[in-house]
Protein backbone atom coordinates (compact mmCIF):
# COMPACT_ATOMS: atom_id res chain seq x y z
CA UNK A 1 0.00 0.00 0.00
CA UNK A 2 1.64 3.61 -0.93
CA UNK A 3 1.51 5.89 1.90
CA UNK A 4 1.83 9.63 2.32
CA UNK A 5 5.57 8.80 3.56
CA UNK A 6 6.56 6.86 0.14
CA UNK A 7 8.44 9.00 -2.17
CA UNK A 8 7.13 10.28 -5.60
CA UNK A 9 8.91 11.00 -8.80
CA UNK A 10 7.80 14.92 -9.68
CA UNK A 11 9.21 17.32 -12.70
CA UNK A 12 12.62 14.71 -12.65
CA UNK A 13 13.04 14.27 -9.41
CA UNK A 14 12.16 12.39 -6.38
CA UNK A 15 9.88 13.80 -3.75
CA UNK A 16 11.65 12.74 -0.46
CA UNK A 17 7.36 12.31 0.59
CA UNK A 18 3.91 13.17 -0.80
CA UNK A 19 3.40 15.67 1.71
CA UNK A 20 3.20 19.34 -0.01
CA UNK A 21 2.84 22.58 2.16
CA UNK A 22 0.31 24.38 0.32
CA UNK A 23 0.83 28.31 -0.74
CA UNK A 24 -0.51 30.60 1.99
CA UNK A 25 -0.31 34.46 1.23
CA UNK A 26 2.02 35.80 4.61
CA UNK A 27 1.83 39.83 3.70
CA UNK A 28 5.87 39.77 4.70
CA UNK A 29 7.61 40.93 1.10
CA UNK A 30 9.19 43.95 3.04
CA UNK A 31 12.28 44.07 0.95
CA UNK A 32 12.69 47.19 -1.46
CA UNK A 33 10.75 46.51 -4.39
CA UNK A 34 8.44 43.77 -2.62
CA UNK A 35 11.26 41.79 -2.69
CA UNK A 36 11.56 38.85 -0.23
CA UNK A 37 13.36 39.04 3.62
CA UNK A 38 16.10 36.59 5.26
CA UNK A 39 13.08 35.95 7.21
CA UNK A 40 11.29 34.50 4.27
CA UNK A 41 14.36 32.39 3.82
CA UNK A 42 13.96 30.70 6.92
CA UNK A 43 10.20 30.30 6.97
CA UNK A 44 10.92 28.22 3.68
CA UNK A 45 14.02 26.19 4.80
CA UNK A 46 12.42 25.21 8.30
CA UNK A 47 9.59 23.50 6.23
CA UNK A 48 11.97 21.79 3.80
CA UNK A 49 11.10 18.65 5.10
CA UNK A 50 7.96 18.81 3.31
CA UNK A 51 7.86 16.15 -0.34
CA UNK A 52 6.74 20.04 -2.07
CA UNK A 53 6.55 23.26 -0.99
CA UNK A 54 4.14 25.67 -3.22
CA UNK A 55 5.29 29.25 -2.42
CA UNK A 56 2.62 31.97 -1.38
CA UNK A 57 1.38 33.70 -4.54
CA UNK A 58 3.78 36.17 -6.56
CA UNK A 59 2.73 38.26 -8.71
CA UNK A 60 3.42 38.22 -12.21
CA UNK A 61 3.51 41.96 -13.19
CA UNK A 62 2.94 45.35 -11.13
CA UNK A 63 -0.74 45.21 -12.09
CA UNK A 64 -1.10 41.81 -10.65
CA UNK A 65 -0.61 42.44 -7.45
CA UNK A 66 -3.88 42.04 -4.98
CA UNK A 67 -2.75 43.15 -1.29
CA UNK A 68 -0.01 45.06 0.19
CA UNK A 69 3.20 43.53 0.87
CA UNK A 70 3.22 40.65 -1.78
CA UNK A 71 6.21 39.64 -3.31
CA UNK A 72 6.93 39.97 -7.11
CA UNK A 73 8.91 37.66 -10.01
CA UNK A 74 9.44 40.87 -12.34
CA UNK A 75 12.43 42.49 -11.59
CA UNK A 76 15.77 41.10 -11.08
CA UNK A 77 15.96 42.35 -7.87
CA UNK A 78 13.13 39.96 -6.71
CA UNK A 79 14.53 37.01 -8.69
CA UNK A 80 17.84 37.38 -6.79
CA UNK A 81 15.96 37.53 -3.88
CA UNK A 82 14.09 34.11 -4.19
CA UNK A 83 17.29 32.62 -5.43
CA UNK A 84 18.26 32.72 -1.41
CA UNK A 85 14.67 30.99 -0.55
CA UNK A 86 15.00 28.46 -2.81
CA UNK A 87 18.89 27.91 -2.33
CA UNK A 88 17.66 27.06 1.28
CA UNK A 89 15.78 24.83 0.83
CA UNK A 90 17.59 22.97 -1.58
CA UNK A 91 20.43 22.68 1.13
CA UNK A 92 18.04 20.62 3.28
CA UNK A 93 17.18 18.27 0.52
CA UNK A 94 13.33 19.70 -0.35
CA UNK A 95 11.98 21.21 -3.42
CA UNK A 96 9.79 24.21 -4.13
CA UNK A 97 7.51 25.62 -6.82
CA UNK A 98 6.54 29.13 -7.24
CA UNK A 99 2.95 29.89 -7.48
CA UNK A 100 2.49 32.59 -10.10
CA UNK A 101 -0.89 34.64 -9.05
CA UNK A 102 -2.17 37.71 -10.90
CA UNK A 103 -5.13 38.71 -8.73
CA UNK A 104 -7.27 40.81 -11.35
CA UNK A 105 -9.90 42.35 -10.22
CA UNK A 106 -8.93 41.82 -6.71
CA UNK A 107 -7.17 44.51 -5.66
CA UNK A 108 -7.33 48.07 -5.50
CA UNK A 109 -5.97 51.70 -6.81
CA UNK A 110 -3.74 51.71 -3.43
CA UNK A 111 -1.59 49.02 -4.60
CA UNK A 112 -0.51 50.98 -7.47
CA UNK A 113 0.94 54.23 -8.89
CA UNK A 114 -0.11 56.66 -11.66
CA UNK A 115 -3.74 56.41 -11.42
CA UNK A 116 -3.39 52.06 -12.67
CA UNK A 117 -6.50 50.24 -11.73
CA UNK A 118 -6.98 45.99 -11.67
CA UNK A 119 -7.67 44.40 -15.00
CA UNK A 120 -10.12 41.23 -15.47
CA UNK A 121 -12.15 39.92 -17.88
CA UNK A 122 -15.23 42.26 -17.08
CA UNK A 123 -16.10 45.39 -15.30
CA UNK A 124 -17.58 43.47 -12.57
CA UNK A 125 -16.70 44.87 -8.62
CA UNK A 126 -16.12 41.93 -6.14
CA UNK A 127 -17.95 42.49 -3.27
CA UNK A 128 -16.30 42.92 0.29
CA UNK A 129 -13.25 45.03 1.19
CA UNK A 130 -9.25 44.60 0.83
CA UNK A 131 -7.34 45.31 3.99
CA UNK A 132 -4.70 47.63 2.98
CA UNK A 133 -2.50 49.95 4.74
CA UNK A 134 -4.75 52.46 4.56
CA UNK A 135 -6.95 51.04 6.29
CA UNK A 136 -9.96 48.62 4.33
CA UNK A 137 -11.09 49.84 0.81
CA UNK A 138 -14.73 48.89 -1.05
CA UNK A 139 -13.22 46.62 -4.13
CA UNK A 140 -14.05 48.89 -7.15
CA UNK A 141 -15.08 47.97 -10.54
CA UNK A 142 -11.45 46.87 -12.49
CA UNK A 143 -10.65 47.64 -16.12
CA UNK A 144 -12.24 45.04 -18.57
CA UNK A 145 -9.28 43.51 -20.37
CA UNK A 146 -9.51 44.43 -24.43
CA UNK A 147 -8.89 41.64 -26.31
CA UNK A 148 -5.97 42.58 -28.10
CA UNK A 149 -4.07 43.21 -24.21
CA UNK A 150 -4.77 39.69 -23.27
CA UNK A 151 -2.14 37.97 -25.13
CA UNK A 152 0.39 40.40 -23.30
CA UNK A 153 -0.70 39.27 -19.63
CA UNK A 154 -0.20 35.59 -20.98
CA UNK A 155 2.79 36.40 -21.84
CA UNK A 156 3.43 37.74 -18.24
CA UNK A 157 3.04 34.75 -16.87
CA UNK A 158 5.20 33.42 -19.01
CA UNK A 159 7.96 35.49 -18.36
CA UNK A 160 7.63 35.04 -14.47
CA UNK A 161 8.19 31.05 -15.01
CA UNK A 162 11.02 32.02 -16.55
CA UNK A 163 12.26 34.78 -13.94
CA UNK A 164 11.02 31.66 -11.61
CA UNK A 165 13.52 29.30 -12.74
CA UNK A 166 16.24 31.47 -12.92
CA UNK A 167 15.68 32.40 -9.26
CA UNK A 168 16.27 28.40 -8.73
CA UNK A 169 12.97 27.44 -8.64
CA UNK A 170 11.83 23.22 -9.51
CA UNK A 171 9.17 24.54 -11.39
CA UNK A 172 5.78 27.09 -10.97
CA UNK A 173 2.20 26.73 -10.16
CA UNK A 174 -0.33 28.58 -11.87
CA UNK A 175 -3.10 29.90 -9.57
CA UNK A 176 -6.21 29.24 -11.19
CA UNK A 177 -8.28 28.62 -7.78
CA UNK A 178 -9.61 31.31 -5.21
CA UNK A 179 -11.25 33.87 -7.42
CA UNK A 180 -8.05 35.35 -9.06
CA UNK A 181 -7.47 36.30 -12.85
CA UNK A 182 -7.58 32.75 -14.42
CA UNK A 183 -10.78 31.97 -12.24
CA UNK A 184 -12.23 34.71 -13.10
CA UNK A 185 -11.93 34.09 -16.85
CA UNK A 186 -13.49 30.69 -15.69
CA UNK A 187 -16.43 31.80 -13.90
CA UNK A 188 -19.96 33.45 -15.60
CA UNK A 189 -20.19 35.87 -12.97
CA UNK A 190 -17.11 37.57 -13.77
CA UNK A 191 -16.50 36.98 -17.56
CA UNK A 192 -19.45 38.80 -19.14
CA UNK A 193 -17.41 38.75 -22.20
CA UNK A 194 -18.77 37.91 -25.78
CA UNK A 195 -15.72 37.81 -27.88
CA UNK A 196 -13.31 34.66 -27.98
CA UNK A 197 -12.59 34.81 -24.45
CA UNK A 198 -16.22 34.73 -22.85
CA UNK A 199 -19.49 32.63 -23.48
CA UNK A 200 -19.37 29.24 -23.52
CA UNK A 201 -17.75 26.99 -21.58
CA UNK A 202 -14.96 26.52 -24.72
CA UNK A 203 -14.54 30.21 -24.59
CA UNK A 204 -14.31 30.97 -20.73
CA UNK A 205 -11.79 27.76 -20.43
CA UNK A 206 -9.55 29.35 -23.20
CA UNK A 207 -7.58 32.06 -21.00
CA UNK A 208 -6.45 28.82 -18.95
CA UNK A 209 -5.53 26.99 -21.75
CA UNK A 210 -3.97 30.00 -23.32
CA UNK A 211 -1.48 30.85 -20.08
CA UNK A 212 -0.71 27.05 -19.32
CA UNK A 213 0.25 26.66 -22.81
CA UNK A 214 2.25 29.71 -22.69
CA UNK A 215 4.13 28.35 -19.40
CA UNK A 216 5.05 24.90 -20.63
CA UNK A 217 6.41 26.47 -23.52
CA UNK A 218 9.03 28.70 -21.43
CA UNK A 219 10.03 26.01 -19.13
CA UNK A 220 9.14 22.77 -20.01
CA UNK A 221 5.70 21.58 -19.31
CA UNK A 222 6.78 18.67 -16.64
CA UNK A 223 8.07 22.11 -14.83
CA UNK A 224 4.31 23.43 -14.61
CA UNK A 225 1.46 22.84 -12.57
CA UNK A 226 -1.94 24.31 -12.35
CA UNK A 227 -4.49 25.08 -9.06
CA UNK A 228 -7.69 24.99 -9.29
CA UNK A 229 -10.79 24.95 -6.71
CA UNK A 230 -14.57 24.00 -8.75
CA UNK A 231 -17.36 25.45 -7.11
CA UNK A 232 -15.27 27.88 -4.37
CA UNK A 233 -17.14 30.85 -3.79
CA UNK A 234 -13.76 33.06 -2.67
CA UNK A 235 -13.65 36.49 -3.65
CA UNK A 236 -17.39 36.62 -4.75
CA UNK A 237 -17.10 33.50 -7.34
CA UNK A 238 -20.41 32.09 -8.70
CA UNK A 239 -19.81 28.99 -11.11
CA UNK A 240 -22.74 27.32 -12.11
CA UNK A 241 -21.42 24.30 -14.20
CA UNK A 242 -17.99 23.28 -12.24
CA UNK A 243 -19.01 19.60 -13.07
CA UNK A 244 -18.88 20.81 -17.22
CA UNK A 245 -16.04 23.42 -17.33
CA UNK A 246 -12.92 21.65 -15.13
CA UNK A 247 -13.85 18.67 -16.99
CA UNK A 248 -13.26 20.65 -20.25
CA UNK A 249 -10.71 22.39 -18.97
CA UNK A 250 -8.67 19.32 -18.18
CA UNK A 251 -9.23 17.69 -21.67
CA UNK A 252 -7.91 20.67 -23.32
CA UNK A 253 -4.83 20.35 -20.64
CA UNK A 254 -4.01 16.49 -21.24
CA UNK A 255 -2.34 16.20 -24.08
CA UNK A 256 0.37 19.19 -22.52
CA UNK A 257 1.92 16.54 -20.12
CA UNK A 258 1.89 18.95 -17.35
CA UNK A 259 3.87 18.17 -13.85
CA UNK A 260 0.85 18.12 -11.74
CA UNK A 261 -2.98 19.28 -11.29
CA UNK A 262 -3.47 20.72 -7.57
CA UNK A 263 -7.36 21.11 -6.72
CA UNK A 264 -8.38 22.61 -3.72
CA UNK A 265 -11.74 21.79 -2.29
CA UNK A 266 -12.44 24.49 -0.19
CA UNK A 267 -15.69 23.88 -0.51
CA UNK A 268 -17.51 20.80 0.80
CA UNK A 269 -19.88 18.97 -1.59
CA UNK A 270 -17.39 18.44 -4.73
CA UNK A 271 -15.42 15.19 -4.69
CA UNK A 272 -17.52 13.80 -7.38
CA UNK A 273 -15.56 16.58 -9.38
CA UNK A 274 -12.16 15.85 -7.23
CA UNK A 275 -12.68 12.16 -8.65
CA UNK A 276 -13.50 13.01 -12.44
CA UNK A 277 -10.44 15.37 -12.38
CA UNK A 278 -8.17 12.41 -11.09
CA UNK A 279 -9.29 9.88 -13.27
CA UNK A 280 -9.19 12.43 -16.42
CA UNK A 281 -5.64 13.70 -15.66
CA UNK A 282 -2.56 11.28 -16.19
CA UNK A 283 -0.09 13.61 -14.27
CA UNK A 284 0.72 13.54 -10.28
CA UNK A 285 -2.32 14.56 -8.71
CA UNK A 286 -2.27 17.02 -5.79
CA UNK A 287 -5.49 17.35 -3.49
CA UNK A 288 -5.78 20.15 -0.35
CA UNK A 289 -9.45 18.76 1.03
CA UNK A 290 -12.40 19.44 2.42
CA UNK A 291 -12.48 17.90 5.53
CA UNK A 292 -14.91 17.59 8.97
CA UNK A 293 -12.68 19.30 11.18
CA UNK A 294 -8.90 20.56 10.84
CA UNK A 295 -6.92 18.13 8.23
CA UNK A 296 -4.25 16.61 10.07
CA UNK A 297 -3.16 12.87 9.99
CA UNK A 298 -6.64 11.75 9.43
CA UNK A 299 -6.77 12.83 5.81
CA UNK A 300 -3.66 10.80 5.45
CA UNK A 301 -5.81 7.88 3.94
CA UNK A 302 -7.01 9.62 1.16
CA UNK A 303 -3.17 8.96 -0.27
CA UNK A 304 -3.97 5.33 0.84
CA UNK A 305 -6.87 5.14 -1.00
CA UNK A 306 -5.63 6.34 -4.19
CA UNK A 307 -8.18 9.55 -4.45
CA UNK A 308 -4.84 11.72 -4.56
CA UNK A 309 -1.08 11.41 -5.44
CA UNK A 310 0.19 14.01 -2.90
CA UNK A 311 -1.77 15.67 -0.08
CA UNK A 312 -1.25 19.41 0.82
CA UNK A 313 -1.77 21.00 3.91
CA UNK A 314 -2.35 24.78 4.45
CA UNK A 315 -2.65 26.60 7.78
CA UNK A 316 -1.16 23.17 9.50
CA UNK A 317 2.07 23.38 7.79
CA UNK A 318 2.14 27.03 8.64
CA UNK A 319 2.00 26.08 12.40
CA UNK A 320 4.25 23.44 12.13
CA UNK A 321 7.27 23.64 10.04
CA UNK A 322 7.91 20.34 11.10
CA UNK A 323 4.88 19.19 9.53
CA UNK A 324 5.75 15.20 8.42
CA UNK A 325 7.30 13.92 11.59
CA UNK A 326 3.65 15.08 13.46
CA UNK A 327 1.98 13.51 10.79
CA UNK A 328 3.80 10.37 11.51
CA UNK A 329 3.31 10.42 14.96
CA UNK A 330 -0.38 11.58 14.94
CA UNK A 331 0.78 14.81 16.15
CA UNK A 332 0.86 16.55 18.48
CA UNK A 333 0.28 20.25 16.91
CA UNK A 334 1.26 23.66 16.93
CA UNK A 335 -2.38 25.84 16.84
CA UNK A 336 -1.70 28.39 14.28
CA UNK A 337 -2.11 32.02 15.37
CA UNK A 338 -4.96 33.58 12.99
CA UNK A 339 -4.21 36.84 14.01
CA UNK A 340 -0.83 36.60 12.38
CA UNK A 341 -1.22 35.31 9.28
CA UNK A 342 -1.16 38.23 6.84
CA UNK A 343 1.46 40.38 7.73
CA UNK A 344 3.41 41.36 11.01
CA UNK A 345 7.12 40.28 11.81
CA UNK A 346 8.80 37.02 12.88
CA UNK A 347 5.80 36.32 15.51
CA UNK A 348 3.86 33.61 14.25
CA UNK A 349 6.19 33.05 11.07
CA UNK A 350 9.21 31.42 11.90
CA UNK A 351 8.73 31.05 15.82
CA UNK A 352 6.73 27.97 15.58
CA UNK A 353 9.15 25.24 17.68
CA UNK A 354 9.48 22.08 16.31
CA UNK A 355 9.10 18.55 18.17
Amino acid sequence: MTTAFDPIELSGSQLANRIAMAPMTRSRAYGEGLTVTESTVEYYSQRASAGLIVTEGIQPSVIGRGYPDTPGLHTAEQVAAWRKVTDAVHAKGGRIFAQIMHAGRIGHPVLFEDGQVSVAPSSVAAAGQLFTQAGPKDFLPPRELEAAEIPAIVEEFAEAARNAVAAGFDGVELHGANGYLIHQFLAPNTNLRTDDWGGSVENRIRFAVEVTKAVAAAIGAERTGLRVSPGNTYNDIAETDPEVTYPALIKELEPLGLGYLHVVEMVPGFRDITLELRKQFGGTFILNPATEGPTDHRALTLVEDGTTDVLAFGSLFLANPDLPARLASEGPYNTPDTSSFFGGDDKGYTDYPTL
